[in-house]
Formats: C-alpha cells, sequence, structure tokens
C-alpha cells in the first residue's frame, strides 16, 4: 500500500459522503459536492503522477483506479440524471456509463486473451476524462434548470465528453476486433 494508491482508494470511500450530500436537501449542498468531486477529480490525477514520479505503479493501482473512477464518476451520473430528472441529461450519462461498461468488459476479454495492451488509454482517453469531470463538476455546482447559463455550459460539456466516449469505444473496439474475432471463432 503506498501513498497512490491510498489515494485512490480515498476516491472510493469519498462515494457514500458525496452522494449523501448531494441529496441532503441542505442548501449549499450544490457547491459542497462540486468540491468534493473536483478534490476526486484532482486526486484521479495526482494519484497517476504519484505513481510514475515516486515509480510506485502496481498492479493493485492499475486495477484500482479506474476503477475508483468508474464508481464516481457513474454515481455522481445518477445522482444527476435523477435530480435533473431530464432526457437531455439522461442520453448522455448513459452513453458515458454504457461505455464504461463496454470497456470494462472488453478489457477483461483482452486481459484472458493475454491482449491486454491493445486497450490501453490513450490521448483521447485523457482528454474525454477531462471534459467529463468538469461537465460533471459544472453540473453538481449548480441547481437544475437550463436557464442558468452555466447549467448550460454542463449539458454541453457532457454532450462534448459523450462524443468523445463514444468515440473513445470506437477506438477501443476497432483496436480489438481482431482479438474479438479470433475469440469468437475458437
Amino acid at each position: 500500500m503506498n501513498l497512490p494508491n491510498i489515494l485512490t482508494l480515498s476516491r472510493i470511500l469519498l462515494v457514500p459522503f458525496f452522494a449523501l450530500l448531494y441529496l441532503s436537501g441542505w442548501e449549499g449542498r450544490y457547491m459542497a459536492t462540486a468540491s468534493l468531486f473536483a478534490l476526486a477529480a484532482f486526486t484521479d490525477w495526482l494519484d497517476g503522477y504519484l505513481a510514475r514520479r515516486l515509480n510506485q505503479t502496481t498492479p493493485f493501482g492499475a486495477f484500482l483506479d479506474p476503477v475508483a473512477d468508474k464508481i464516481i464518476v457513474s454515481t455522481a451520473l445518477v445522482l444527476l440524471v435523477g435530480h435533473h430528472s431530464d432526457i437531455w441529461l439522461t442520453i448522455p450519462a448513459l452513453v458515458i456509463i454504457g461505455r464504461e461498461i463496454v470497456i470494462s468488459a472488453l478489457r477483461e476479454w483482452m486481459a484472458e486473451m493475454n491482449t491486454r495492451g491493445l486497450v490501453a488509454v490513450g490521448w483521447l482517453g485523457k482528454v474525454k476524462t477531462t471534459v467529463q469531470m468538469v461537465a460533471i463538476a459544472v453540473l453538481l455546482a449548480h441547481a437544475p434548470g437550463l436557464t442558468q447559463p452555466l447549467v448550460l455550459l454542463g449539458y454541453v460539456l457532457l454532450y462534448i465528453a459523450a462524443v468523445l466516449t463514444f468515440w473513445s469505444m470506437w477506438l477501443y473496439l476497432h483496436a480489438a476486433w481482431p482479438v474479438l474475432q479470433e475469440g469468437a471463432e475458437e
């Protein structure tokens, strides 16, 4: 257990508090929840940076980091969809969560086929994650309502993230297609 792994675990432990805070009804919950989410997004960057900088990358960390990301992003999107009750927020949330499920399954399949390196995270995934985290933080920081310019900005950013999400999924599936075909023929 090293510092990067502790930071990653802290993101997972933050999720119940984050969700309860958002659902609390407290007047200041939007900014407080957005701040917790932004802290989690920062620790996502920080744990990766420290793991590489301090040469503390571990198989456990490589497994846990994407799990922590998926848990906090999925939780935030479910909370937002439930609170906004809006089809225009639901659509990109479904794309993002659906992609995470598909890519997780794909990575597991590729690991079984000893070809996991074909589906490594690339620059597009990093851009997608950044846009997605900013969009979610903006949406968490404000009460629902498309008349608010920052909420509208959050929606636009979430749609950009959804497009990048779909594009990155296509790239992963394209890279893995020969192995998937080979596996299907066996």
